[in-house]
């Protein structure tokens, strides 16, 4: 599944403008949840992609959610994202960026003050049966509660204190920001251009996408590679988390190739590119073959050998 951000911010600080931009979906549906797939734009895919003569290019992608509102529960879908970006009002001339930031954090610790809170309830109940473990989890959540009320941040805890993985806790995710306005991003012109083809937008910049810098730096924090698929009918670029294995990256293009993994073929793909073909950088050595546990690194490009 693609990696997720989760798009957060205060009313009319332009998080659905934010939303269409990356998106490219030209519209939202107010009150609702919003989730689009915005492209990471890498100039070696096409590369990669003219050796091969590929009919079709896929880039890859990040998952974006937009919820609508920061209360708890509208908060609490974004439990599952892996980054949440910030969007902080500096057109209004009404707010400070600063002070949309403060209260977004707030938000974020009242959610999961109240997430805790709800799962020490029905703890505390059940460790009456005198059950150790559950003892210890409810000291350990009445921990992180207690840090909450004081306003401290899960990712600002020491290693003293577990954070059981399956609180998903939002005070844990790192976060991004954006400024909408002067000193930032222009996202209603942002999200016109989006909808332009991508020749004519460009006649409107003075150099790269703000937006197409937001995602590389997306990609950053999130601390990805990009791994690519070559073949004619399809040459598409994948992303995993840096230090993931071959099987890992063979789970990310289908499960069935994961399941009948036997070995990878790997090319760096400028060797590729330099060499004009598969069968070419096979025959000067550039090509090799790898097992489930490879690290598969920033750049590689993987032919998944498999037997269901």
């Amino acid at each position: 599944m693609a990696l997720q951000v989760g798009i957060v911010g205060l009313p009319n600080a332009g998080k659905s403008t934010l939303f269409r931009a990356l998106t490219r979906s030209g519209s939202t549906t107010p009150g609702k949840e919003n989730v689009g797939m915005a492209a990471i734009a890498d100039e070696r895919l096409r590369q990669v992609a003219d050796v091969v003569h590929a009919k079709r290019v896929t880039p890859a992608a990040v998952r974006v959610v937009d919820v609508p509102g920061t209360g708890a529960q509208l908060l609490g879908n974004l439990r599952q994202v892996d980054l949440l970006l910030f969007v902080l009002d500096g057109w209004s001339g009404t707010r400070d960026p600063q002070e949309d930031y403060d209260t977004l954090v707030l938000e974020l610790l009242a959610a999961d003050r109240e997430h805790i809170e709800r799962r020490l309830e029905r703890l505390e109940k059940q460790a009456k049966s005198g059950d150790p473990n559950l003892r210890v989890e409810v000291e350990n959540l009445q921990t992180l509660a207690g840090h909450l009320e004081n306003l401290q941040t899960i990712s600002e805890i020491g290693g003293d204190v577990e954070i059981p993985p399956e609180l998903e806790l939002l005070t844990v995710k790192p976060v991004m920001q954006i400024v909408n306005g002067p000193g930032g991003i222009d996202l209603k012109l942002e999200a016109e251009l989006a909808e332009l083809p991508e020749e004519d937008a460009a006649a409107f910049r003075d150099g790269e996408s703000a937006l197409a810098e937001v995602v590389r730096a997306l990609v950053e924090t999130l601390d990805l590679v990009t791994f690519f698929t070559a073949g004619d009918k399809e040459t598409r670029a994948w992303t995993l988390r840096r230090g993931q294995s071959a099987l890992e990256a063979a789970e990310t293009i289908h499960s069935d190739i994961a399941r009948g993994f036997i070995r990878c073929e790997v090319i760096r793909w400028d060797d590729l590119v330099a060499a004009g073909s598969h069968a070419e950088a096979a025959r000067q050595g550039k090509q090799r073959l790898e097992g489930k546990t490879y690290e598969v690194q920033d750049g590689d490009v993987l032919n998944v050998r498999f037997n269901l």
